[in-house]
């Protein structure tokens, strides 16, 4: 019922819903350009490249299935987020992006600008590096004439700046996060073909695999519903002050630290590292030093293999949560605003004493975090393991991100439904 009428609210707010109206045409806009494919490719053969792949089948995934259709948005909204991967980590090294960080929405503009500028030669060049493994690919490409290149790779750049044009206008005009709104898209868009594809060799092993496959899903979703919403609540207390004869502070509350507090960054950065070995060695593999090329052959068939593969994803997602969570919460900056706000978790000197104890927290919530999301990252691995279901796949970073960006967007449109409500008192 509470649905329904919140549904029915939506409806009769006319700002609201035509903020909603407006995601949803330019959704389906970005849908459709998934759809125009480039020339010069065998489709079937890309397909199947894409399937029997697990790291490509996720940066597919990524892009709505616009690689496996060779789209001009292939490359999704992947190199803006590079991009300010990069940007939030040369805010830890360069002070000066330190200080525009801490100057509000005017710094974060110059900073978003400079990430828009940024944009164009990541997709340049991670669009070229796509176009160079495809053609390592027996029968998927053809050889392109120097004409056919730059028209290609200038057509993929222009389709992933148009992505994040459309991304930031929902994030501007319309509810939610735009650019992660179109990676969920992407992701939920591809499951009515991986179930026709499953449907299509029904039996009764695959009916026991899909059975065993929803339990997981289900247990899947619960798990990270409660790390999305799960928190530690570290006490705080402010110190009474006397002023004449009025009294301030005195207050009892707490200090929250989420328990995934690096989100799905972690897992993007693994993919990202994973992808490099794999990338180089296909490029090394025709070279014409003989060691070079076996070294390069060697590598390609290591991680090729997804016991091997699987174990390397794991321990760099876990390494990157704890490199992530660093940047994300500063142990010495959360005591010192403590410090200069008053307040002091009880039974913890402020200062150091403070910083080292938030240290602790830190570290031990990061381990469950770490281990989390590893196991997240290498989910397809162990379903497709246990369900011996090769067409579908419980990608755990897809429904990470599709959950966390529908409770998110959720809780936008709740605060707008309030919002709107005060007005009317």
């Amino acid at each position: 019922m509470k649905i329904v009428e919140t549904f029915r609210e939506i409806i009769t707010m006319k700002d609201l819903r035509n903020r909603i109206l407006y995601v949803l045409v330019l959704l389906v806009v970005a849908r459709i350009l998934a759809h125009v494919p480039l020339p010069g490719v065998d489709l079937e053969a890309l397909k199947s490249f894409f399937a029997r792949n697990q790291i490509f089948g996720l940066f597919n995934m990524f892009s709505g299935g616009a690689m496996s259709n060779f789209s001009i948005i292939m490359m999704g909204v992947g190199p803006y987020i590079t991009a300010t991967i990069i940007f939030q980590l040369l805010g830890m090294i360069i002070p000066s992006l330190a200080e525009l960080n801490k100057e509000g929405e005017s710094g974060q503009a110059k900073i978003n600008y400079w990430t828009r500028i940024a944009t164009v030669p990541l997709a340049l060049v991670q669009s070229y590096s796509m176009i160079r493994i495809l053609q390592s690919q027996q029968g998927i490409l053809t050889t392109l004439e120097p004409l056919q290149w730059v028209t290609i790779l200038l057509s993929i750049t222009a389709g992933t700046i148009l992505l994040m044009w459309l991304g930031e206008l929902i994030s501007e005009n319309g509810i939610g996060n735009g650019v992660s709104l179109l990676i969920a898209l992407g992701i939920i868009s591809g499951i009515p073909g991986q179930l026709r594809n499953t449907f299509q060799i029904l039996d009764t092993n695959v009916v026991i695999g899909l059975v065993i496959f929803g339990a997981i899903a289900t247990g899947v979703v619960a798990l990270i519903v409660l790390a999305n919403e799960g928190m530690r609540q570290i006490p705080v207390s402010y110190a009474r002050r006397i002023r004449g004869l009025k009294s301030y502070g005195g207050v009892d509350t707490f200090l929250p630290i989420r328990v995934n507090s690096a989100g799905v960054i972690p897992i993007i950065f693994a993919m990202s590292i994973l992808l490099v070995p794999g990338v180089i060695a296909k490029l090394l593999q025709n070279a014409r030093s003989e060691w070079l090329a076996n070294g390069a052959t060697h590598v390609a068939n290591f991680f090729q293999n997804n016991l091997y593969q699987g174990i390397f994803y794991f321990i760099l997602v876990v390494a990157f949560t704890y490199f992530y969570t660093g940047i994300v919460l500063k142990p010495v900056d959360m005591a010192e605003n403590l410090q200069k706000q008053g307040g002091f978790i009880p039974g913890i000197r402020p200062g150091s004493e403070t910083a080292n104890y938030l240290s602790k927290v830190i570290l031990y919530i990061t381990l469950s975090s770490a281990i989390f999301l590893g196991l997240i990252a290498i989910l397809p691995y162990i379903v497709q393991a246990i369900t011996n279901i090769k067409t579908l796949v419980l990608g755990g970073t897809g429904v990470l991100i599709m959950v966390s960006v529908i409770i998110e967007t959720m809780r936008q449109i709740q605060a707008q439904l309030a919002m709107r409500s005060y007005d009317r008192y």
